[in-house]
């Protein structure tokens, strides 16, 4: 700003970087011993594909399961020390076994959900001659169990496929099975063939030049101050504390689910404010350039279709880098945890409104202000200063960083990469926009298919 001095800008900006140093440390530090959503995601596919098996045609079943889902569910489920299964776990896992020593091993403790504790009951006595099947399932139908917890209770005591298998519940969840499988595969499907497209346009020399991109007449030292004391400093610790207490004010009274996603919405929107502020400071600092065509990040919406055509293209593109890089890092290092809590909240969530609050603000507000920040502002500077290809990476780089989270560190920088070539070379924000966008909202429909 122009109460300012240089130096005081440098010694500013000195401190905010060493600050955000800290800070992030402690975010990615943190993120270790945050649970990882994979496993979860893992137990609820096989838990689908159980109960989606008897609808699925045959030449189906082994592309979409790739084996028994019962034998598959149950390994599974071994590998879960005893200590960290939860009771439906637990009841799950007796649920395959027919010696009773086994069950009763596995249900040891005491039950004080009350749904569950007949279940249990159920499973220790079940198996006698003089229990009534009819009786069970009758109790079994009373507690409201979820469809696979009644499906293998009912097997449990003696029940056969046409008792307890739900055909309408199975065919339900053959389409959840094959969109959530679909999906990804269709989209790495073509991404490769627009991969090897790209690379045969490369190689004969007949690609699009890329647009001019106008940066913005700012320094590194503004691109410090807006980052690191704007974003992190001030929004990403800042704000929170402020739009928290406000959620907990104005929320008394709303379910959990809505008050923890009305949490995610005000804390996000707070976030934005103070480097949307230090921003407008810096452009109307700007005395002499003259704003090209467009504005500063160059927003260019129109041709609309363009826009649309070219982020969905981009998304194409790097499906299939960052899905190599996600197994390349799980082959190496394993599972490192760290996944964002937003995941987890997405599959446990029941309310829709929770589910809609949600959705909004990780499909549309954030790609709305991450692109506007990293690739609308950033990007070019750092593009001005280092070059293109330096300026993509730095940029990618500090966008994996800004989300705090070490297992999604390297997918995150490989799809920053992509969005940051797709600004070279569109010259527009607008399809960046889109093409996060889509990246969001295609993963939150996906855990919305494996949710439980």
């Amino acid at each position: 700003m122009s109460q300012i001095t240089p130096r005081l800008k440098v010694v500013i900006a000195i401190l905010s970087l060493l600050l955000t140093f800290f800070v992030w440390q402690r975010g990615l530090e943190e993120s270790f011993d945050r649970p990882s959503v994979a496993p979860k995601l893992i137990i609820n596919q096989q838990e689908i594909a159980l109960l989606s098996e008897p609808a699925l045609p045959e030449p189906l079943k082994k592309t979409l399961i790739g084996g028994n889902p019962e034998f598959l569910l149950q390994e599974t489920l071994f590998k879960i020390p005893l200590d960290e299964m939860d009771i439906r776990q637990k009841l799950l896992l007796a649920s395959f076994e027919e010696s009773l020593d086994k069950r009763e091993k596995l249900l040891q403790e005491s039950i004080s959900d009350d749904r569950l504790g007949p279940v249990k009951d159920i499973f220790l006595n079940g198996l006698s001659e003089e229990i009534n099947l009819q009786s069970n399932l009758k109790k079994l139908q009373e507690a409201n169990l979820d469809p696979l917890l009644y499906q293998r209770s009912c097997f449990a005591v003696g029940g056969n496929k046409d008792i307890c298998i739900d055909k309408n519940i199975s065919q339900s969840m053959a389409f959840r099975l094959i969109g959530s499988q679909l999906l990804p595969s269709c989209a790495i499907f073509l991404g490769i063939g627009l991969i090897l497209r790209q690379g045969w346009r490369s190689f004969r020399k007949v690609n699009t030049p890329w647009a001019e991109v106008k940066s913005i007449p700012l320094s590194l030292i503004d691109m410090v101050l807006l980052i690191a004391g704007g974003f992190v400093l001030l929004g990403e610790v800042g704000s929170p504390l402020f739009s928290i207490s406000f959620v907990e004010i104005i929320g008394s009274g709303l379910s959990a689910p809505i008050e923890e996603s009305l949490k995610v919405f005000v804390g996000y929107i707070g976030m934005t404010i103070p480097p949307l502020f230090i921003y407008r400071r810096q452009i109307n600092n700007i005395k002499e350039a003259v704003e090209p065509i467009g504005g500063w990040v160059q927003w260019r919406f129109l041709p609309i279709k363009e826009a649309f055509a070219g982020a969905f293209q981009g998304w194409l593109i790097i499906t299939p880098f960052v899905l190599l890089t996600s197994l390349v890092m799980n082959f190496f290092v394993g599972d490192p945890g760290g996944s964002n809590p937003l995941l987890e909240m997405v599959l446990m969530s029941k309310s829709v409104w929770a589910l809609a609050i949600i959705f909004f603000t990780t499909s549309i507000i954030a790609p709305l202000f991450e692109e506007f920040l990293f690739r609308g502002v950033l990007l070019p500077v750092l593009v001005d200063k280092q070059g293109k290809y330096l300026g993509v990476i730095f940029s990618a780089f500090i966008f994996a960083l800004a989300h705090l989270s070490v297992g999604e560190l390297p997918p995150l920088f490989v799809l920053g990469i992509g969005l940051g070539l797709l600004r070279l070379s569109s010259g527009r924000l607008f399809p960046c926009i889109i093409m996060h966008s889509l990246w969001n909202g295609v993963t939150f429909a996906s855990l919305l298919l494996l949710s439980a």
